[in-house]
């Protein structure tokens, strides 16, 4: 679909206009959502997602003194400017996990090094300002998992503009493909993920940042074609019109489906159950769930998919006998041996 030109979304270029969002509201209040995000560059979309993210965050890791900013679609208006204008003062425990997040983050991979230097600078300021509270923090440290040095690869990728080659796990197949890929912006629900134009398929895709295998930045620019960016406020998985339809009939212990999956519709059955109609662009991954499912649900349609369904289901209990079957000869053996 055409729509507005994809925009690169950085997390460190986000942080540091959110930052001066903060300065540049407080000296004008009721500022024209308009005039704010033609002064930053952005989109009013993308002004009004930062005005989501600000009312968050505040002067204390309790939960104290957040930032009172809302808006009425027309302008800004931010309520509580002096409450939050004191000089910070930091309890020991908050300067210890601000100072471990902060060392933590200066030691990922991938992240430009004028942005590490400003991290250190920022987090010397800290130390010296803490004091006696900066000592238990020095004792403590975090390791990223496999996850940090992705998002660091992805989010340099983002910034430079590059497109980027990974090994990805699908749960869905339960195969590990290799594909090129061109991100467009790195999305956080529940997981972390990237979403990007997929050269393989030819299509956008959604790659969640722990099931890749491996990653490499590439030499070539990233190109992705001009998409509009999904409304990812209903979640991350938001079936479209156009996808194949797979109808499932659950009995009383799988109504949980109808919880987890977007449908369009539920309808009761007799017996307790349901019968869910929903769409997804790939029905192959709903095999998993009807093994998963097991004596408590079946794929009604499409049959080819409820055939393929029923043959992984067979695939499964045969492996499960031939490794019974392995057992008893196993015993049988022994007992000859005695």
């Amino acid at each position: 679909m055409a729509g507005k030109p994809v925009r690169p979304v950085n997390a460190i270029d986000q942080t540091r206009r959110m930052l001066s969002l903060v300065t540049y509201l407080r000296e004008r209040p009721g500022a024209r959502v308009e005039d704010v995000a033609r002064a930053f560059g952005i989109s009013e979309d993308e002004l009004v997602s930062d005005l989501d993210v600000l009312p968050m965050c505040g002067t204390s890791f309790r939960g104290g003194d957040l930032l009172d900013i809302d808006t009425d679609g027309e302008r800004i208006w931010w309520h509580n400017p002096d409450d939050v204008a004191e000089p910070l003062r930091l309890a020991a425990d908050e300067a210890t996990a601000l100072l471990v997040a902060a060392r933590a983050v200066a030691t990922l991979p991938g992240l430009r090094e004028s942005d590490r230097q400003a991290l250190l600078r920022a987090t010397a300021k800290v130390e010296a300002a803490a004091g006696e509270a900066a000592g238990a923090s020095s004792r403590l440290s975090v390791t990223f998992e496999s996850e940090g040095g992705v998002f660091a690869d992805v989010d340099r990728a983002i910034s430079e503009r590059r497109r980027l080659w990974i090994r990805y796990y699908s749960p869905a197949r339960d195969e590990v493909t290799e594909r090129e890929i061109d991100p467009i912006r790195l999305v956080s629900v529940g997981h972390t993920y990237v979403e990007a134009w997929c050269r393989r398929s030819e299509a956008r895709r959604t790659f969640r940042l722990d099931r890749v295998a491996e990653i490499k930045i590439l030499d070539e620019p990233s190109a992705p074609p001009e998409i509009e960016l999904r409304d990812l406020s209903e979640g991350l998985v938001q079936p479209a019109a156009e996808d194949p339809e797979v109808v499932v009939e659950v009995g009383p212990g799988g109504r949980w489906v109808a919880e987890y999956y977007p449908h369009d519709s539920a309808d009761e059955l007799a017996d307790g159950g349901l019968r869910i109609t929903l769409r997804t662009p790939e029905p192959a991954s709903l095999r998993r769930l009807a093994l998963r499912l097991g004596r408590d649900g079946r794929i009604v349609s499409p049959p080819e998919l409820a055939d393929s369904a029923r043959q992984a289901a067979r695939e499964a209990l045969a492996a499960y006998d031939g490794v019974e079957t392995q057992g008893t000869h196993g015993a049988h053996r022994l007992q000859d041996g005695q």
